[in-house]
């Protein structure tokens, strides 16, 4: 548990597994199970370094406790800490936290997620998954914002799932209960903080990298931040996707 916590807000990042419950990382038959696996590696070292961008949230990485899983966070970790510096490198050693979570189903480690932040002090929890790497600080500042205003932020992706979720106040809608494989799930989570006469936000439309069709979206973001000069958001994935497409991996 934390000690003598001065923020009020948590930033929870929750590893998913290469399946999960309904969702695949499944980019096609060129890339391979090892590509997928070192494409999503680079997925979470740039969706870290983009949240280390804010200041004011205490950070956490969540994973489920498989050998894999646990050997890719201590990879990922101990580059990281070799790459980053200045600002970046303190709150990476002074504000983020790994937790471990129990080998279950997506929607109850996001239920662990939430009720572990709440019980920890926190007023405000925001929570994102491990495939949207080009999420970059000023939507989860404005998620942030949003959610001071709301009971709970909303981050609708074009298949209709979410890439974020937030909560104020308390664990208002206990999310174990959905079916996270339904189609429908970011209409069916909605209608029930509806239903509970609950207030909410919803954030711009984005995505989560899951099918080959949404490497267009990421590829065109990278490019989109490099013509704005910025070098950083999304850098590790670039590296990984010209190495997997000149088929070093």
């Amino acid at each position: 548990m934390p000690t003598k916590k001065k923020n009020d807000t948590a930033l929870a990042v929750c590893i998913q597994e290469i399946t999960e419950d309904g969702s695949e990382l499944n980019l096609g038959d060129e890339f391979s199970l090892e590509a997928l696996s070192y494409l999503h590696q680079a997925f979470i070292a740039d969706t870290i370094n983009n949240i280390l961008d804010i200041t004011g949230p205490d950070f956490y990485m969540y994973y489920a406790d498989y050998p894999h899983t646990r050997k890719s966070v201590e990879t990922i970790m101990h580059y990281l800490a070799g790459r980053l510096n200045g600002k970046k490198v303190k709150a990476l050693e002074e504000k983020f936290k790994v937790q471990k979570l129990e080998p279950e189903r997506w929607g109850l480690k996001m239920d662990a997620v939430f009720r572990q932040c709440f019980e920890w002090g926190y007023k405000h929890v925001i929570f994102i998954g491990s495939r949207t790497p080009t999420l970059n600080d000023k939507m989860l500042k404005m998620a942030i914002k949003l959610l001071k205003n709301s009971d709970a932020v909303f981050g609708p992706t074009v298949e209709g799932r979410y890439y974020l979720i937030g909560m104020s106040g308390q664990y208002h809608v206990n999310l174990a209960d959905f079916d996270w494989r339904s189609p429908r799930i970011y209409s069916e989570v909605a209608d029930k903080f509806n239903e509970k006469g609950l207030s909410w936000a919803e954030m711009e439309m984005w995505y989560a990298v899951e099918h080959p069709e949404d490497l267009e979206f990421l590829v065109r973001d990278i490019n989109q931040y490099r013509l704005e000069g910025d070098e950083d958001k999304a850098r590790e994935t670039e590296k990984v996707l010209e190495r997997i497409l000149n088929r070093h991996i």
